[in-house]
C-alpha cells in the first residue's frame, strides 16, 4: 500500500482506488475579477470577468464547451454563481438546465464556492456519492482543451489521492522586499522542482469536501483544492499541463487568449 493510501485511512470520507467511480465537473463562477481592471462606466462596473467576450464569445462559454466535448465521459457539470447574479441567463442562454446544473451558492471566496458546490453535489438526490471524482476548474481558464482534461482523468482515475494539471516553473523566480523607493529583489529562489498549479484539479468529492471544511474551521486560507488536500497529509499527483492553459487575470491576458482561440479556429 502506498504512503498516501495509508494516510487516507485516517479520513473516513477518503476512499481508495475505485475505477468505477463517476467523474463530475464543478466550476466556481462567482468572482468579479478585480485584477482584470474591467472598465467602469458612469460609476457602474460592467460584466464580471468570466462573462467578458473573448473572440466573440463569453469566457465562461469557452470554458464549459471544453468539458461538454467529453460527452458521456462526465457524469454531470455544476456551475456555481453568486446568489445575486443577474447576468448569467443573458450571457449563457445555451446553458442546458436539463443536463447541467446552475447553483446560486457562490461565497465570498473561491474555497467557499467550491465547498458549497460539493455539498450540493452530495445532497442532491441521484447526484454524486462521496467516492465519486470531481474536476474543479477555474471559470477564467477558458483555454483548457478536452485533451488536457482527458489526460488528467486518465492519469488520476486509478490514483488513491487524485491530482492536478500543473506546469514546471520555467522562469527565474525572485522574492521581494519593500523599501521607500518601491519593490526590490531580496533574492533568487531555486526553481528546481517547482510547479505552477493549474486546473482542473481532480479529487474524491467526500475527501475534498472534508479537506475544505477542516480548512474553514481552522481559519486556514486555501487558494486551490490541492493545498486543502495537502493539509490532510496527502500528496496529490502532478500531471503536466500546458503553458497555454493560463488563467485570465490581467488586462493583457484577454488579447493573448483571443489570439490563441482565433488560431485554434483556423
Amino acid at each position: 500500500m502506498s504512503e498516501n493510501a495509508d494516510k487516507s485511512q485516517n479520513y473516513p470520507s477518503f476512499q481508495g482506488v475505485d475505477s468505477s467511480a463517476r467523474v463530475f465537473v464543478l466550476i466556481p463562477c462567482a468572482g468579479q475579477g478585480a485584477r482584470a481592471a474591467l472598465p467602469v462606466v458612469d460609476g457602474v462596473a460592467g460584466l464580471p470577468k468570466q462573462y467578458q467576450p473573448i473572440a466573440g464569445t463569453p469566457m465562461i462559454i469557452h470554458t464549459v464547451e471544453a468539458f461538454r466535448a467529453l460527452g458521456p465521459a462526465l457524469a454531470g457539470l455544476w456551475l456555481v454563481i453568486s446568489p445575486d447574479d443577474s447576468d448569467f441567463e443573458d450571457v449563457f442562454p445555451g446553458f442546458n438546465a436539463e443536463y447541467e446544473h446552475l447553483l446560486r451558492a457562490g461565497g465570498e471566496t473561491r474555497a467557499v464556492s467550491v465547498k458549497n458546490g460539493l455539498q450540493a453535489l452530495l445532497s442532491t438526490p441521484g447526484a454524486a456519492e462521496p467516492h465519486d471524482w470531481v474536476l474543479v476548474h477555474d471559470a477564467a481558464r477558458c483555454l483548457i482543451t478536452p485533451e488536457q482534461i482527458e489526460a488528467l482523468i486518465n492519469s488520476c482515475r486509478d490514483d488513491a489521492v487524485g491530482g492536478l494539471l500543473a506546469q514546471p516553473l520555467a522562469d527565474t523566480l525572485k522574492s521581494e522586499q519593500l523599501d521607500a523607493n518601491g519593490v526590490r529583489v531580496s533574492g533568487t529562489v531555486d526553481r528546481a522542482g517547482k510547479w505552477l498549479a493549474q486546473t482542473p484539479q481532480m479529487f474524491r468529492i467526500g475527501a475534498l469536501l472534508q479537506a475544505l471544511e477542516q480548512a474553514a474551521q481552522s481559519g486556514r486560507v486555501v487558494t486551490d483544492e490541492s493545498s486543502a488536500m495537502e493539509a490532510l497529509g496527502l500528496s496529490p499527483k502532478l500531471v503536466r499541463g500546458s503553458a497555454l492553459n493560463l488563467k485570465i487575470t490581467y488586462p493583457e491576458d484577454f488579447a493573448l487568449a483571443e489570439a490563441i482561440l482565433l488560431s485554434r479556429q483556423g
